[in-house]
């Protein structure tokens, strides 16, 4: 008899089959760099699929706003020329820190001074007309008319002069408050008109950011909280702030209420008038809660369910969830600390399927074994 013999084809297939079945056994012992999915070799030859998992913590989540504002002085005033007339002096340039009272610049006076040494004498006449007025009174000498003209002359004299000294202190331009000046619109030699705009002084005490939050959010802002401060000139700065004030009202065709932050701490030092800055605020803030991975969670709208962990099988467990922030979700009801979740393979679980453990994310990275 002739012994049957297989065509080699068939024989090269057969024994790459037992070799791929022969490495996908069911005993767990993968490499840690296998990739999640379904392999054979589970109890009665189910399938079991490699997962990657993450505890159940118990920590802080809050729900997050960012707005976007420009970096403001608290103050800016603008200061402006009281008197025409062509300016003899300018004595400060952008970026100078002056002192409330300090002089910026100085107005041709010439002709004030010498109005006001017309007004100086004839005070001095209108005053001595007056003190003699008042010895010829005494002696019923004029009349009681004639004394009472000479009295408003003597205060119209003093009116007039007073008037004149004023309008000179004009002529000198001075800061009215403390601060640094932002802009600068003369130079000398310039002849300017009355209430000509002459400089621009920033109050660079506390800078602030002003932003428009939206009447759904603000109710939960209050004078006083902190705020998380970016400032696009220094990506990566963590920097502070704190609400300053929340105006009482909004616009009602926007429905944005103003809200302003100040800046604090290196923030001050770093930030400049015009930055722009993004302030971040923590409208909801949740403490002591159960947090998992946004990723564990499947199904939206009242249907989110978790695959847990138990004995080498996947769980389904319906969840109640709540704040989300940073890849993290609150879990109100469904799960208890300590419990461990599928993260990463949970779209390809069934209730009840076996599981494969893989390297959990953060997991230190080391040689698998």
């Amino acid at each position: 008899m002739h012994s049957a013999r297989l065509p080699w084809g068939i024989l090269g297939t057969a024994s790459l089959l037992a070799f791929v079945l022969g490495c996908g056994g069911g005993d767990g012992a993968s490499s840690g760099q296998e990739g999640p999915g379904p392999s054979p070799g589970g109890p009665g030859g189910a399938r079991t699929v490699a997962v990657e998992v993450a505890p159940v913590e118990t920590g802080s989540i809050a729900r997050m706003l960012t707005v976007s504002g420009v970096v403001e002085p608290i103050r800016t005033v603008g200061v402006n020329s009281q008197l025409s007339g062509a300016l003899l002096s300018v004595l400060v340039e952008e970026g100078n820190a002056v002192r409330a009272g300090q002089v910026l610049a100085q107005l041709d006076d010439r002709e004030l001074q010498a109005e006001l040494a017309a007004a100086e004498a004839a005070f001095q006449v209108a005053e001595a007309s007056y003190e003699r007025a008042v010895q010829l009174r005494d002696r019923q000498v004029i009349t009681l008319p004639e004394y009472e003209r000479e009295r408003t002359a003597l205060t119209a004299a003093r009116a007039h002069r007073d008037q004149v000294r004023t309008r000179l202190e004009f002529a000198t331009i001075t800061a009215p408050i403390d601060g640094v000046i932002t802009r600068k619109e003369v130079e000398a030699g310039d002849v300017v008109g009355s209430q000509s705009r002459l400089f621009d002084l920033a109050d660079l005490s506390v800078l602030v950011v002003l932003v428009q939050v939206s009447e759904l959010d603000v109710v939960s802002l209050h004078e006083g909280d902190a705020v998380s401060i970016g400032l696009d000139a220094f990506p990566g700065r963590d920097l502070h702030g704190r609400i300053r004030r929340v105006f009482p009202s909004g616009d009602p065709t926007t429905r944005l209420v103003p809200v302003e932050v100040a800046l604090e701490g290196e923030a001050m030092n770093l930030a400049r008038p015009g930055f722009l800055a993004r302030a971040t605020f923590a409208l909801e803030e949740h403490t002591g809660v159960l947090l998992i991975p946004a990723s564990a969670v499947i199904g939206s709208g009242g249907a989110e369910t978790v695959f847990v962990v138990e004995g080498g099988r996947a769980a389904r467990r319906v969840v109640s969830t709540g704040l989300t922030w940073q890849g993290r979700i609150e879990i109100i009801a469904g799960l208890a600390a300590g419990e461990t979740v599928v993260t990463l393979g949970n779209n390809i679980l069934q209730d009840g399927a076996a599981v494969r453990v893989v390297r959990a994310p953060g997991a230190a990275e080391g040689p698998d074994r």
